[in-house]
């Protein structure tokens, strides 16, 4: 040890409590950054895009903080408490100003304008609360070396302020999606952490209070603050309903967020819809339409299927249309998140429209990726009815690729036949026949069609088999959509949905979801 550096000594409870600060301050600051990609994600869709701009302007207006921490040379407390409740109360107000904001300028899930105020009002605090984290660890590691530069070196104190900062970043980052939002919600979230942050100021202005001037004036702001925050927590359900009630336009019955996706349900005059992370999935009015669409014409050519195989779909309808043949001995549905499987087998409302499919003594319900259980499983399946959401993320996007149609291939009795949820061939035409190549890239044949459903436009799907389609003779009684004399006319395509040249979707470049989201942003 070199002699001009002092040897460390057993931390003081001061020293303890700064570097506990440390922790507090790096599980807010990362907190706001993960709330805000969350928000963005929800709000504008592109959950790789939006997380990947808010980051780097984060990490940049954080860079921006620490240079501008060089001009602070005096009251380095009293400029830490300021920027402590400035941080706390923007950030924890960060969530519920921009459902504010977005819902100000939305009507029934319509946009008004390019939606350009949102995206500046998102950066704009983005970039102020990115700032002032910015300036917290460098004043924080100042104050620390002042305090308590006789017991440790320069070398020592970097790094144990650094290890608890990215500690704390450590904790929030496995806590954010798996327990807080969960539990807290997005608005919660961002006020609980603010209240942290205030609460390290008021520590400061305890612990520092011998040198704060002004000290009356510094407790009167935090008690402000914590008062703002803690009235915002209070009207946190009232805000969040008038704000999402405004999103979608109807009045909602249901909210829930699991750790995979945030499920509303909504009630109107017209029925009951079902939005998923805010993208529509059924309106009842006409979901006939599309899971009649979806599982008749595979299930009635194969003729007699035993054993299907149901992936998605955790709302239970298409396993209803699957349970209307008698052949059928075992559904096996694999559906991600276990919230929608209880949700839509125990609620009086759900039941009512799936026919309480989920408590079917037929079925078998695995509650679990799709992806990760047709790679450890063997079992072949007569009919294969693949019902995910469109391939909005990266995430969604491997569920299109030949990577996942190689393993649905794996699956599929010879003799079976697979169908496939593929969006609009209208409205996202590209993204539809690339779906069709991605399939015909594993070897399987395909018979592409599509339905009206009144709630989406033209819809698209797609059959794969490893034998010739053939028309259906026979359809269960009691349809209220699909009949033998129509059925023709959904595999034929006018002009302006007939085929166009697509490249298969590879797990390696997942070309499909930028596909997706380009020719879907030309339509909202």
């Amino acid at each position: 040890m070199h002699p001009e550096e002092p040897a460390p000594s057993r931390a003081s409870p001061a020293e303890v409590l700064l570097l506990a600060s440390v922790f507090l301050i790096a599980a807010c600051g990362l907190v706001y950054e993960l709330a805000a990609g969350a928000l963005a994600s929800y709000l504008l869709g592109d959950s790789v895009l939006q997380f990947s701009t808010i980051i780097g302007t984060y990490l940049f207006a954080m860079g921006v903080g620490s240079w501008l921490s060089r001009f602070f040379e005096r009251q380095l407390v009293a400029h830490f408490l300021r920027i402590e409740l400035l941080v706390g109360l923007i950030g924890g107000l960060m969530p519920a100003a921009l459902f504010v904001a977005h819902s100000s300028l939305t009507v029934a899930g319509h946009t008004l304008g390019s939606g350009l105020p949102f995206r500046v009002a998102l950066y704009g605090l983005v970039w102020g609360v990115g700032v002032l984290v910015g300036l917290e660890i460098p004043l924080v590691m100042r104050i620390l070396k002042r305090q308590f530069s006789r017991a440790y070196a320069l070398k020592d104190l970097v790094s144990q302020v650094l290890t608890f900062d990215y500690l704390g970043a450590l904790v929030v980052a496995v806590a954010f999606p798996l327990l807080l939002v969960p539990h807290l919600g997005l608005v919660r979230t961002g006020l609980f952490f603010g209240l942290l942050n205030a609460a390290v100021a008021v520590w400061a202005l305890w612990m520092f209070r011998a040198e704060l001037r002004q000290w009356g004036a510094h407790a009167a702001a935090c008690a402000g603050v914590i008062g703002t925050l803690s009235v915002a927590w209070w009207g946190a359900d009232a805000l969040s309903t008038w704000a999402e009630d405004r999103f979608y336009g109807e009045h909602i019955v249901m909210r829930a967020t699991s750790p995979y996706q945030k499920i509303v349900l909504t009630q109107g005059h017209s029925g009951v819809r079902l939005f998923l992370n805010g993208n529509l999935q059924f309106h009842s009015r006409d979901e006939y339409r599309y899971h009649e669409a979806l599982v008749h014409p595979a299930m009635a050519a194969h003729g007699a299927p035993k054993r299907v195989l149901v992936l998605g779909g955790g709302d239970g309808m298409a396993v209803r249309e699957v349970l209307r043949y008698p052949s059928v001995e075992q559904v096996t549905l694999v559906e991600l998140d276990p919230h929608m499987t209880q949700l839509f087998a125990q609620e009086p409302l759900l039941t009512a429209l799936n026919g309480r499919a989920l408590l079917s003594p037929k079925l078998r319900i695995i509650n679990t990726d799709a992806f990760a259980w047709l790679e450890s499983h063997t079992e072949t399946f007569d009919v294969i009815v693949v019902d995910f959401p469109d391939p909005t993320n990266f995430a969604l996007g491997k569920l299109y690729t030949t990577s996942f149609y190689a393993l649905l291939d794996q699956h599929l009795a010879a003799s079976g036949y697979a169908v496939v949820q593929t969006t609009s061939p209208l409205m996202a035409r590209k993204s539809f026949w690339t779906v069709a190549s991605t399939i015909e890239a594993v070897g399987l044949s395909t018979t592409p069609y599509h339905a009206h459903v009144p709630s989406f436009g033209e819809w698209g799907f797609i059959l794969a088999s490893r034998r010739p389609w053939r028309m259906p003779q026979a359809l269960p009684e009691g349809l209220r959509y699909l009949i033998l004399g129509t059925l023709p006319t959904l595999f034929e395509f006018p002009a302006d949905m007939a085929r166009v040249p697509a490249e298969p979707n590879r797990l390696s470049t997942q070309n499909l979801v930028h596909t997706f989201e380009t020719e879907w942003g030309q339509v909202r």
